[in-house]
């Protein structure tokens, strides 16, 4: 799965360079800056929490599903925007292995 991300990571650094904003998405948030991209991100994690509200009580977790790939999918427009990509999360997700998540929290609170 992480040729997806890989893949993805490639198509949006060719749109945040070379993508006309009228006719690309990507280009468009990118056109804004940082404070929309933001703005989206945000908008896709209460449409994320609302469906999984919704899927805890229908068992249906398609909803779910749709909104985390669109958080997922602004989250990654935004590390693009900062210079980074989904290697550099996938990085840090992998440090994280053998390490009690109570021990990874302490340890950013010092």
């Amino acid at each position: 799965m992480s040729d997806v991300l890989a893949q993805l990571a490639t198509i949006l650094a060719q749109r945040k360079q070379d993508a006309d904003p009228e006719s690309s998405y990507v280009a468009s948030l990118h056109h804004k800056g940082l404070n929309k991209i933001l703005e989206k991100v945000g908008e896709e994690a209460n449409e994320t929490i609302i469906a999984a509200k919704d899927a805890q009580h229908s068992g249906d977790n398609s909803d779910v599903i749709y909104e985390t790939a669109d958080l997922w999918f602004h989250s990654l427009v935004m590390l693009s925007e900062l210079g980074a990509n989904s290697d550099d999360v996938l990085t840090e997700l992998a440090r994280r292995f053998n390490l009690s998540g109570l021990e990874e929290k302490a340890s950013r609170n010092k």
